[in-house]
């Protein structure tokens, strides 16, 4: 593929049809993203799909890491406003939150919680893409953690990123809403009681 000038009319079109494709992963899971349904929703006809991306296959990689990335400045967010000495749980807050839970395809929407199950059966640019962006939750989480920079904290923030996703995924799962507020509190007192 060849390379796009930052900000050109073809880089903006690109970041449109990417946006598109996080949503469709987060709301429909990989194996749910068309191409002419992702062109469409960016707003634009089907044709001019091969013009931004040689194949499905490099759509979804790149909408993996589009997602990823819109996630991480989620929490990011989340971490400038949280009050020094509670940053891991205003992380965990966020993304237990119910909004996270009602609304997957939105931006915050943890694309590993929303398909995840569906990541091993797809290309490896993908599960490359999932991977980086797995082992950057587990890193923003081991430097919120007080035993930063030892082996413990990486363990723990495995642990911690585990039972974020786990949690998540289970209260989205249900169909009762207290048991998926349940899951989530339980989760939260988890992750409270292993970063203490």
């Amino acid at each position: 593929m060849e390379q796009v000038k930052a900000g050109s009319k073809k880089e903006q079109t690109r970041e449109r049809i990417l946006r598109a494709a996080a949503r469709a992963i987060r709301k429909y899971g990989y194996e749910g993203v068309g191409v002419a349904d992702v062109m469409k929703d960016a707003g634009l006809t089907h044709g001019g799909f091969y013009a931004h991306f040689d194949s499905r296959d490099a759509l979804l990689a790149a909408a993996a890491e589009k997602a990823g990335l819109e996630s991480a400045e989620s929490l990011s967010r989340a971490l400038a406003k949280a009050t020094p000495g509670d940053e891991l749980m205003a992380i965990v807050d966020m993304y237990l939150a119910d909004s996270h839970v009602t609304a997957a395809e939105q931006g915050l929407g943890c694309a590993i919680a929303a398909a995840g199950t569906e990541v091993p059966r797809q290309c490896p640019e993908v599960r490359r893409a999932v991977s980086r962006r797995i082992k950057e939750l587990i890193g923003l989480i081991e430097q919120q953690l007080p035993e930063w920079g030892k082996s413990a904290a990486h363990e723990k923030a495995m642990s911690v990123v585990a039972t974020l996703i786990g949690a998540l995924l289970l209260a989205r799962a249900v169909d009762d809403p207290q048991l998926s507020k349940g899951i989530r509190k339980s989760a939260r007192e988890l992750v409270r009681g292993a970063a203490g």
